[in-house]
């Protein structure tokens, strides 16, 4: 049954014609899809030619097209704007898929094809890009079992559904944790040291539920705030409890099982493919290539990192006690006091600077900061379709007005929408006979909504969010690519989060600041001392904040870096891989891997240190900037050149060298973070 999906948009430059699609379309028109595809792949495999780059790997790159297009916009709404019948659809459909993509890496036919061009590229006359393509797709079968015997392959595939499902499943209770919970006050008292806005959104919120009072919630506009500000200590700890204990609690949504069945599950995959770990076989398509220097990149950063992270501990422990009598601070005093003493020692907080970060200034603002470096124009149009009200909608143009891209922007928390801020794409970029189809790219976030007296105002750490999703979104934009898997952020994962890390440290500068952070109310541009102080406790509580990083690395790799298989209690292991980062006591209730859902359900299984990893390239690549001018042309060219467009058509080490004519040092972040003398 041919539904609007299955034929190319006849749309304003092909988009999403999202107010046109039914729910029930997605299930035919994506099996459908996979028909399509199938005769593809059966197109490229009956050719009587001999396999070449043309007719076998290009062929294949430009195969599922509409497939592809379809389930984007399927998967991207199952987290922006989902609903009980989408996760229905999606645990039928991710199977299915997964079946399928098994199929095609399974296909022994069509893997000699691909082998015979592998193993002749010497003699083909290939550029890089082209080079790059090829080796992916022999990877993309050798390492998903295309050398392996007829019955391990059937095992893969078992392996691949499950884990489909899991993944699904896993997310699906998080969301369900997060959604049922509520803490409804009824007592003004208890709002004590909260401020105004956040006073104002939870009495819209307890309005929403037909409540008296005010409620709060554990999306995070709702319990930062809270987190940070409230002077109730006993409320701190109730809702630091329930949103530490997500799918911890040994019911229906508990994640426990799950996220052991997922590990191991991975861990027999890797060994089936012949890698010792999951993270063994995950990092050979990395930066880092290897557990070993991952873990070593991590406890280097440790050694730094915990002398500092143990002084300040010891700081906030002396002023909690000093200001409230407290003998042992907890986790749900964290927030609350590096607050306090971030405000005594600076006098600065966030509903100082709030007012002069209005959301739709800082939009402008970061809009700015992109036409100042690669002279990108941003025309907010309403002729493209949307899938929310709320999201707003953007021609990207370059100086000489040419198309560059279609840009979504979606940021305020909806209960269909999952936690979180991400980038990502609805159409990749890619040219096909000679026309460079351009990229469609989304943010979405969850920010504090505007009230009846307020626009939206962000917290500073939000502006960096803003910032670092956006940074995300250029390089999807400014993808200038052949092929569409090279394209945009499809580059090694300990590599995507430099063009976003790096662009939030404009957040910082003067320069930047002065063109977006304006008084919503009376237009002044945010004082100089304030600057000034924003830049000064850049680092405060940073090696706390470098120590509660390195931790989540750490917990990955131990989910990842093992046979899990000797992993009975969930929590007791996840103690044993915080020992050596652990500064707050334990809180037996709470467990953070049943939530962790960069590794359990978003693409960061081994990978979460890249994180950190990224951090040391974007402090070096940022020291360029700041040596030439945070708006130099000539620096922004060689970003955008060797960086930005050029996607995963080449090593990531030789395309940073070229931008920067070295390799990164740690040094670099080490200096920003001040915990090495500059």
């Amino acid at each position: 049954m041919s539904t609007i999906l299955n034929k190319p948009f006849d749309t304003p430059y092909q988009t999403a014609p999202f107010t046109k699609i039914k729910t029930e379309d997605y299930l035919p028109s994506i099996k459908e899809e996979i028909e399509k595809t199938k005769a593809e792949i059966d197109a490229i495999t009956a050719n009587p030619e001999t396999p070449s780059f043309k007719n076998t790997i290009e062929a294949l790159e430009f195969s599922g097209e509409q497939l592809d297009r379809v389930t984007a916009i399927f998967f991207n709404l199952n987290s922006a704007e989902t609903n009980d019948e989408i996760q229905k659809i999606a645990q039928e459909v991710s199977p299915i898929l997964s079946e399928f993509s098994n199929d095609i890496r399974l296909n022994k036919v069509l893997f000699d094809r691909v082998k015979h061009v592998y193993d002749h590229q010497d003699s083909l006359s290939l550029n890089a890009e082209q080079k790059m393509l090829l080796d992916k797709k022999y990877k993309s079968f050798s390492r998903n079992g295309a050398n392996l015997p007829e019955e391990k392959k059937k095992e893969l595939r078992e392996i691949d559904m499950e884990l489909a499902k899991l993944s699904l499943t896993f997310g699906e209770n998080v969301l369900a944790e997060t959604n049922k919970y509520e803490l409804h006050i009824t007592d003004e008292n208890d709002l004590s040291g909260l401020p105004e806005g956040a006073i104002e959104a939870a009495k819209h919120e307890a309005q929403i539920r037909d409540k008296e009072g005010w409620v709060i919630t554990l999306n995070y506009p709702s319990y930062i705030p809270f987190m940070t500000y409230a002077d109730n200590r006993e409320l701190r700890k109730t809702l630091s409890l329930a949103f530490g204990s997500k799918s911890f609690h040994g019911d229906d949504l508990d994640n426990q099982e799950i996220i052991k069945s997922i590990a191991n599950l991975r861990f027999k995959r890797a060994q089936l493919l012949g890698y010792k770990t999951h993270a063994h076989f995950v990092l050979e398509e990395r930066m880092a290539e290897t557990p070993e220097k991952v873990t070593s990149f991590l406890e280097d950063l440790l050694v730094k990192a915990k002398p500092a992270a143990k002084k300040e501990f010891k700081e906030l422990q002396e002023f909690a006690k000093e200001i409230d009598g407290i003998d042992e601070i907890q986790k749900w005093d964290g927030a609350y006091y590096t607050e306090k003493l971030k405000q005594k020692l600076f006098d600065l907080d966030d509903e100082k600077l709030k007012p002069y970060f209005k959301l739709d200034n800082v939009i402008n603002g970061v809009f700015a900061v992109a036409n100042n470096l690669y002279d990108l124009h941003f025309e907010e149009t309403n002729d493209i379709d949307k899938y929310h009200e709320e999201v707003k909608t953007f021609k990207v143009h370059d100086s000489n007005g040419n198309l560059i891209s279609i840009f979504y922007a979606d940021f305020h928390p909806r209960p269909g929408k999952r936690n979180g801020a991400w980038m990502t794409v609805y159409k990749n970029q890619y040219i096909k006979d000679e026309n460079n189809s351009r990229p469609h790219i989304s943010i979405v976030c969850n920010f504090t909504k505007p009230t009846k007296t307020k626009p939206s105002l962000l917290t500073f750490n939000e502006v960096t969010t803003l910032f670092h999703e956006f940074g995300h979104a250029l390089h999807g934009m400014l993808a200038n690519t052949t092929y569409p898997s090279l394209s945009g952020t499809s580059v090694y994962w300990d590599f995507v989060e430099l063009p976003s890390q790096v662009l939030e440290n404009w957040c910082y500068e003067k320069e930047a600041l002065d063109i977006f952070a304006k008084h919503y109310e009376t237009g002044e541009v945010i004082p100089m001392e304030y600057v000034e102080k924003i830049k000064a406790s850049a680092n405060f509580m940073e090696g706390l904040q470098t120590l509660r990083q390195l931790s989540f690395g750490m917990l990955d790799m131990s989910w990842h870096g093992i046979d899990p298989s000797s992993i009975k209690d969930v929590k007791a292991h996840e103690n044993e891989a915080f020992e050596s980062t652990k500064i707050y006591p334990d809180t037996p209730e709470t467990c953070m891997s049943t939530a962790f859902a960069h590794i359990f359900q978003g693409g960061y299984s081994a990978g979460y240190y890249s994180y950190k990893w990224a951090e040391v390239l974007d402090a070096d690549a940022f020291e360029l900037f700041q040596e030439k001018g945070i708006f130099d042309k000539k620096v922004a060219q060689l970003f955008k050149d060797n960086i930005l467009s050029r996607g995963g058509t080449e090593n990531p080490m030789e395309l940073y060298k070229r931008f920067r004519g070295k390799e990164p040092s740690p040094d670099a972040l080490l200096r920003r973070a001040g915990l090495l003398e500059k």
